[in-house]
């Protein structure tokens, strides 16, 4: 995320400064994410780039190595962040994150559950989503991992947005003091229908739930235990194909006016010269061309949402 300022705020119009964290983009599937430090440089194929040029400039300038190469500098905004980030786990990608964030309605202001905390992939999107004023109650059992996620965290500047606990929510559910707050909760647990009770405690009348699972098992046990407390029950599954759109030239032959009209461009491959053909010249159109990438991603899980029952 963009770094906040005193007021808690996002800030989009921000210069690099020193210590900022950096997403420095080569190409859409090769990037990184880099501290700024004056005194220190960033080797690539491309040369040297030295953070000393870059404190100053606007996030998502062009900057040049010392033999003419080039990269972009970024902000870490979530989606970025995702895709640099350390896989402590399995984490949540694009497409699932935009999914959950619109189906749990949150918006800023928001007060949200999380557990597990994993990698932090799905947190950060979390806190952009309810900021200025709402925040995000993250849970991870493990405590190794739950402190990596808070240094992330303060490396990606949402700290103030994001409390991070070390706690087993199947075993021991959320904490008492959070019951009746949350706009919604997300489950990404091995058996998340031991949490479903206390989730469902932690919910405002109306809230949301979500719970992730990669097997359909998990789904089946998880919906029979939402049925008793929760309605609008559904589950999804988010596929998304990508697109390669490249430029290119097709060679053809520029046709002539004849007596039956004119004879528009037709293709020269695998065509025989003859004499008909005199009088048309051949060339080469540029065209554009999109078709699916050769390696789509596929399964990744399932998405289970549910709405808790209001009591009259």
């Amino acid at each position: 995320m963009l770094p906040t300022d005193s007021a808690k705020k996002i800030s989009f119009l921000r210069y690099i400064r020193e210590g900022d964290l950096v997403i420095v983009y080569e190409k859409h599937n090769s990037m990184k994410a880099v501290k700024v430090c004056e005194d220190s440089v960033v080797q690539n194929r491309f040369g040297v780039f030295k953070h000393s040029e870059w404190i100053g400039k606007p996030f998502g300038s062009k900057v040049f190595s010392n033999k003419g190469g080039f990269v972009y500098l970024l902000a870490p905004t979530p989606e970025l962040w995702t895709l640099v980030l350390s896989h402590r786990t399995q984490i949540l990608y694009i497409a699932d994150i935009s999914f959950v964030v619109m189906y749990l309605e949150i918006v800023p202001g928001c007060l949200v559950l999380e557990s597990g905390t994993g990698s932090g992939s799905l947190t950060t999107s979390l806190a952009r989503a309810v900021s200025p004023k709402g925040h995000v109650y993250t849970f991870d059992f493990h405590e190794q991992r739950a402190a990596s996620a808070r240094e992330d965290f303060e490396r990606t500047g949402i700290s103030s947005l994001v409390t991070v606990n070390v706690r087993d929510i199947q075993g021991e559910g959320f904490p008492d003091n959070l019951c009746g707050l949350a706009d919604s909760v997300f489950l990404d647990l091995p058996q998340p229908w031991l949490a479903i009770p206390s989730a469902a405690k932690m919910l405002k009348q109306d809230g949301i739930l979500c719970s992730f699972s990669p097997c359909i098992e998990q789904v089946q046990r998880s919906c029979e235990t939402l049925a008793s407390n929760f309605t609008d029950i559904r589950t999804f599954e988010v596929l998304l194909r990508t697109y390669e759109v490249r430029e290119g030239k097709m060679e053809g032959c520029q046709g002539v006016e004849e007596a039956g009209g004119y004879v528009g461009t037709l293709p020269c491959k695998r065509r025989q010269q003859h004499s008909s053909d005199e009088g048309r010249q051949i060339s080469s159109t540029p065209v554009v061309t999109a078709r699916p990438c050769g390696e789509a991603k596929g399964h990744t899980g399932y998405l289970t949402f549910a709405r808790l029952k209001c009591i009259i």
